[in-house]
């Protein structure tokens, strides 16, 4: 008569060898990146946004502009976000601006100390 656990534990050990095969496969569609992992320096030029508010602290804005990098040449862009009363856009100003390389429309002001080459 043959042992029923020695079965089991060969079943067992090859369903666990599917379920890590199948995991070193799909961690990284799971793994979350690092903020900016892809992203791209360029820069803004303000070509539309909307009225200064009266109030202080941040307000939300809505900009639009026209983005260049090393990826995008021209690219046009829209977004509403929200940016310190004080740091206001206006039009024709170049701002620094990181971008994702695989969707440039996914843009934000770069980080404090950034310039505009």
């Amino acid at each position: 008569m043959q042992s029923y656990h020695g079965q089991v534990g060969w079943e067992f050990g090859v369903l666990l060898l599917l379920v890590a095969i199948l995991a070193v496969f799909l961690a990284p569609r799971f793994i979350r990146r690092g903020p900016y992992s892809d992203a791209l320096q360029g820069t803004l030029l303000v070509t539309g946004v909307s009225p200064r508010p009266d109030a202080t602290g941040e307000q939300f804005v809505t900009i639009a502009g026209i983005i260049n990098g090393p990826t995008v040449n021209e690219h046009p862009v829209y977004q509403r976000m929200a940016v310190n009363v004080d740091d206001w856009p206006t039009m024709g100003q170049l701002m620094p601006v990181v971008y994702s390389q695989k969707n440039p429309d996914n843009w934000s002001f770069a980080p404090p100390g950034s310039t505009v080459d």
